[in-house]
């Protein structure tokens, strides 16, 4: 969006709010797209940004969903059993009942547990489950190596499981390719142990690259696209092997989103120029921030003249806490109570990660913006009514 879109925006909206480029949403999964070639299956992490369900392109196969809350808020915006991806590393036997009578595409296990529920709703549907083993990489998430080898090794021991293939991701804000690569290489040589031990070929591999996002730096969105091309050697190679599908939130949504915040005050204190917000860190968030030390790209609205003079500000926002600095010294033409300052390139995990009952302030509103039409998805919420003591429970 550019700053007359931008000012067009801030004269419909409440501040603080969200905009979401559904444009810019689609372009970057054109970008993917075409640097993997359509043979290789997109699927979009909702835990990023859930609102652009509303606008997901027909580029993403897959949304991968991670708790019944997510599998809640893609019935209700109309997506289909068949494009769900149901992960998460806690799962009942309730909610994987749940995603199987939805129609879930594929159900990832994460440990024994999670097949031997699978395997017990399948036999209690009368029905196949397609069921993705997730491989361990160093954290709490999926199952070691020689567990996953042993489950395909005795395959025909689980009754209603479909072994469709391999789920593996290990992070995300990777900014180097190799990291990528080497990752890429690891589970091409497990594909052919599976296939030379067990008799075993994956259907598929189901892989997070963890894409990171450039944030702070100017040519932040060629950086992104040299990573994608250099890691797409790697990316390529596997899906010889196998059918692949990437796995990704952050680096699909985050250049897409705008949050917008009003000044509320402007005052000076020890030699520092402070601006208070309507907004705050509870609200946007970049990953790799730290106290507000690097500048986010951004954009100061005011409609009067001003002059061209800048100063430096430390914005800060509406929490009664001393960490809620949104950005230091960011430089500024004499802004005002009123003015409103926008922060670029949070589509990801700003709205849905954070602090936001601290202080029970409300909800921003969000907003989507698609060609020349700009519409509210969600309004204001008062946060409240959540955080109060009731009677009589």
């Amino acid at each position: 969006m550019n700053r007359d879109a931008l000012k067009k925006a801030a004269a419909c909206l409440q501040t603080p709010a969200y905009v979401f480029d559904a444009d810019e949403f689609k372009a970057r999964a054109g970008l993917v797209q075409s640097v993997l070639g359509e043979g290789i299956d997109l699927c979009y992490s909702i835990k990023a940004n859930p609102f652009l369900l509303a606008v997901l392109p027909d580029v993403f196969s897959h949304v991968e969903v991670c708790s019944p809350g997510e599998l809640e808020i893609c019935k209700r915006t109309g997506i289909p059993g068949k494009k769900i991806i149901f992960s998460g590393v806690n799962k009942t036997a309730a909610d994987i009942a749940e995603a199987a009578a939805y129609g879930a595409d594929y159900i990832t296990a994460e440990s024994l547990l999670h097949l031997t529920r699978i395997s017990a709703e399948a036999v209690k549907r009368g029905d196949t489950l397609k069921v993705l083993l997730r491989l361990a990489g160093d954290s709490q998430f999926g199952m070691d190596r020689s567990e996953v080898t042993d489950i395909l090794a005795h395959r025909d021991n689980w009754q209603g499981v479909h072994f469709a293939g391999i789920h593996y991701f290990t992070g995300t804000m990777k900014k180097k390719a190799q990291t990528v690569i080497d990752e890429t290489e690891m589970l091409s040589a497990y594909l052919d142990e599976l296939r030379e031990t067990c008799g075993y070929t994956a259907e598929m591999v189901e892989y997070g690259t963890g894409f990171g996002i450039e944030y702070f730096k100017e040519n932040g969105a060629e950086l992104e696209e040299n990573l994608l091309r250099e890691a797409a050697v790697g990316l390529l190679r596997l899906a010889e092997k196998t059918h692949l599908s990437i796995e990704m939130g952050r680096f699909f949504a985050a250049p897409c989103g705008y949050y917008l915040t009003s000044v509320a005050d402007r005052k000076s204190s020890g030699g520092i120029n402070y601006l208070i917000c309507d907004g705050g860190i509870h609200q946007v968030k970049y990953d790799g921030q730290l106290k507000g030390m690097q500048i986010p790209p951004y954009e100061h609205l005011y409609t009067d003249e001003r002059a061209e003079d800048t100063e430096v500000y430390t914005v800060c926002g509406s929490l009664c806490t001393t960490a809620d600095v949104i950005v230091r010294n960011l430089p500024l033409c004499d802004p005002k109570a009123g003015d409103i300052l926008v922060f670029k390139r949070c589509g990801a995990y700003s709205v849905s990660e954070g602090i936001a009952m601290l202080l029970s302030r409300d909800l921003p509103e969000v907003w989507i913006s698609c060609g020349d039409d700009l519409r509210c998805v969600r309004r204001r919420i008062q946060l409240n009514p959540f955080n109060c003591p009731e009677e009589n429970i």
